[in-house]
């Protein structure tokens, strides 16, 4: 082959490459819970617009009452969602998640141990952890492999107030937040068992009158992240994953200096790339980002901007490009579009949901 011909060949199959189709984002699913009207709320996000289409409305079987929230959790393979009920009878409603349609269908109920402010699977999808904010305790119930959650295994007694709880991205470990002893507690956990035991040390000392509420761990796997709802304070931890011990290495106001009033923040998620994080705070009603640094997880604080009234829960679809937030008094939900290269949020439109909206999750369309 001569040096022109070799040339005129590469620059043709150069055009040829730019000319092939990119790939199409998979479109996903939202699933919004509906405290004061005890459903979940489904939309298919379009990927490319960030357009939400209502899907339809989930009811849960056999509650009449109302609870302060309703708390949702995901199946790893995002097979089954998980709804926590706050009123009593306590307890968690199974879902089977048709990853075609996004429809949901009710496979059963199983009864927590006490009113939970948040449940999570492990990262096996064997066990369902829980926190119980009024009951001061944390729970792990089994999960069968249809999905279907068994009674509580065990329960632990914790600080006052534990509100959230979390896995390591090993599963070798597990942590929870006690909003009202300021402590980040560290657990052991048996993923064989499902058991639960003391670290060492058992907690980390947070300030006082923080309030630690909820926890993300980075996509790195080397650092969590800590939102308080009392001083609205955002923490940086390194997480050692030999020892499954935390040690704080940053902490950050989120709200502006000349603030006035009681702090009241609430949710927090990052980018699945791992360069953006966001918090919710509701006394405000704003939505508020942060610069992750990739090699020391530092945070350095953007902007905010205004979203829904009261926004107890937000997130982040699968692609990374839109957040979605609720709002607990506006019974509604924004859009925003997420700047790749700034972390800036854009909003795109507003939707109705249903009565007291407070947790969002996604799932990725096949």
């Amino acid at each position: 082959m001569g040096r022109r011909t070799g040339i005129a060949l590469a620059m043709l199959l150069t055009s040829a490459a730019f000319a092939m189709p990119v790939p199409a984002l998979a479109d996903s699913f939202a699933y919004v819970s509906n405290a004061a009207s005890n459903d979940i709320s489904i939309f298919r996000l379009d990927s490319a617009t960030g357009a939400m289409t209502p899907v339809g409305t989930v009811p849960f079987v056999g509650v009449d009452k109302p609870g302060s929230s309703t708390p949702l959790a995901l199946s790893p393979d995002r097979r089954f969602l998980y709804a926590g009920v706050r009123s009593q009878p306590y307890q968690v409603q199974n879902f089977a998640v048709d990853r075609a349609t996004g429809k949901l269908s009710h496979l059963g109920t199983a009864p927590l141990a006490d009113s939970m402010a948040n449940i999570v699977t492990d990262r096996s999808g064997k066990y369902l952890f829980s926190a119980s904010y009024g009951g001061d305790k944390v729970a792990v119930n089994p999960i069968g492999p249809d999905g279907k959650v068994g009674p509580p295994q065990q329960v632990v007694a914790t600080g006052k107030n534990a509100h959230s709880i979390q896995p390591s991205p090993d599963n070798r470990f597990a942590f929870a937040t006690n909003l009202g002893s300021d402590r980040l507690v560290q657990f052991r956990f048996d993923a064989a068992t499902g058991g639960l035991s003391e670290n060492d040390p058992p907690s980390v000392a947070l300030p006082m009158k923080s309030g630690p509420r909820h926890i993300v761990f980075h996509p790195d796997g080397r650092h969590l992240y800590l939102v308080d709802e009392l001083d609205a304070a955002v923490a940086v931890f390194a997480y050692d994953p030999a020892t499954g011990r935390l040690t704080e290495t940053q902490r950050l106001p989120s709200l502006p200096a000349d603030f006035k009033g009681e702090p009241w923040a609430a949710d927090i998620h990052t980018t699945p790339d791992g360069r953006f994080l966001y918090i919710s705070e509701r006394r405000t009603s704003t939505i508020r980002s942060f610069r992750i640094d990739p090699e020391s997880g530092q945070l350095t604080p953007l902007a905010s901007v205004a979203t829904e009234e009261q926004p107890r829960g937000f997130n982040i679809d699968p692609t990374g490009r839109f957040l979605a937030a609720v709002g607990e008094k506006s019974d509604g939900m924004t859009v925003y579009r997420i700047d790749g290269g700034s972390g800036a949020l854009a909003t795109l439109a507003r939707y109705p949901a249903g009565k007291q909206p407070n947790w969002v999750e996604f799932v990725a369309a096949p």
